[in-house]
């Protein structure tokens, strides 16, 4: 007997208990269901939440795996084992002893997020004698790759476990979460554990070990040096590609680029909100630029650093591509009328670079403004519908006059 029929007998044994969701969801999670609709009209098509959630997995694996290389790059780069990457396809960058410290760190991250993740959503599924929902898939797959190399991993797993409760769960699971459930998650990390998600020894393994010692290596990302009003040694190609410090997955522009044509071709994501966001921030950005070349903010300015930042560089520094790709786009926490989401992705720019730049403790805005706009986005919504009413209500007094 093979392990479909098994978990058919097994699902087929346990229907109507308690148990029957988390037998349904293994079952249904690795083969397709048995069951076929015999009666009535349905609509058929391909795309379920399954394939969905894997659309977008698929979409992320690129990014997981070129974290995992710079991981070990920029830990063997800062312990000087390794000369700097001469461009995209350098052997220093791809070497074998990279993906090995990359997978050391990582994997256990990706572990623990899917663990933890997946038994509550079985627990609760198991309370309320629903389906477990297939929603984690993309948001275990997230987490690792938003924070930082060398997060305790007991951090990860109460994080982990606060989001799914508060971020989800309580809110009657996936499908009816007003906010991000991994922002949620990397938010909690934030504001429970701040050293932790800041400053220049949480981007690059072996930092926090070695620090205080005559080994000591430090990590600073691009928008911490701005920050401090400081010069950025790394060139706008390191930048683009990702040959720099920050969390695991979001570093390489390219990569997360390729993710985001990918997810519009499959029209799993918006567009509209990618562009959208895009142009609030280089509008916030080229006001911030006027301001420092009018002369209102002087090289003195604690702001200066971000703030003279030219506006084309917000795009390819921190965790921005990564946000607005692959979590401003959630189709359950993000606006769902076309118009509304021209509205909240350039809200989410704009806002974006501005917590950038007034926030030098915390100098990545994108978390804050995506979480910000997801709580506004319901009323974004009812607005832009409530002006389609009356603009139908006027052409129709105008027929009938």
């Amino acid at each position: 007997m093979g392990l479909k029929n098994t978990l058919h007998n097994l699902k087929e044994k346990y229907k109507g208990t308690k148990m029957a969701p988390a037998f349904n969801a293994i079952h249904t999670f690795l083969y397709l269901p048995n069951e076929t609709t015999h009666n009535g009209t349905h609509i058929k098509a391909a795309d379920d939440l399954k394939r969905t959630m894997n659309t977008v997995i698929m979409a992320l694996v690129p990014c997981l795996i070129f974290g995992m290389f710079n991981a070990g790059y920029q830990h063997h780069l800062a312990t000087g084992t390794i000369e700097a990457a001469e461009g995209f396809f350098s052997y220093s960058f791809w070497s074998i002893d990279n993906l090995v410290v990359g997978l050391w760190k990582v994997l256990p991250l990706i572990i623990v997020s899917y663990g933890v993740g997946l038994v509550i959503e079985f627990i609760f599924a198991v309370i309320k004698g629903h389906e477990v929902e297939e929603g984690y898939l993309v948001t275990g797959m997230l987490v690792p790759l938003i924070v930082p190399i060398d997060i305790p991993l007991w951090m990860l797993a109460v994080a982990v476990a606060f989001g799914v409760v508060i971020g989800k769960e309580v809110f009657g699971g996936t499908g009816m979460n007003i906010l991000n459930p991994a922002l949620t998650i990397r938010a909690f990390l934030f504001f429970a554990y701040p050293t932790w998600m800041s400053g220049d020894k949480v981007w690059v393994h072996g930092a926090v070990e070695t620090a205080g010692s005559p080994d000591a290596i430090s990590g600073e990302t691009i928008l911490g040096t701005l920050a401090q009003n400081q010069e950025v040694s790394h060139s706008i190609a390191d930048m683009f590609f990702g040959f720099i410090p920050g969390s695991v997955g979001e570093t390489s522009t390219l990569i997360i680029l390729l993710g985001a044509l990918f997810l519009i071709f499959t029209k799993i994501g918006s567009w509209r909100i990618m562009l959208s966001s895009v142009l609030g921030a280089i509008v916030m950005g080229l006001i911030f630029n006027l301001t420092v070349d009018s002369g209102w903010i002087t090289e003195s300015s604690k702001f200066y650093g971000l703030m003279s930042t030219v506006w084309w560089h917000h795009l390819i520094i921190g965790g921005f591509a990564f946000g607005v790709v692959f979590m401003a786009t959630d189709p359950v926490t993000a606006s769902q009328t076309n118009k509304g989401k021209w509205i909240y992705g350039f809200l989410i720019g704009f806002i974006s670079i501005l917590i950038r730049v007034f926030n030098p403790a915390y100098p990545e805005g994108v978390m804050l403004a995506i979480l910000l706009m997801n709580v506004f986005a319901p009323t974004i919504d009812h607005y832009v519908v409530q002006g389609n009413v009356k603009k139908r209500m006027k052409r129709l007094k105008a027929k009938t006059a």
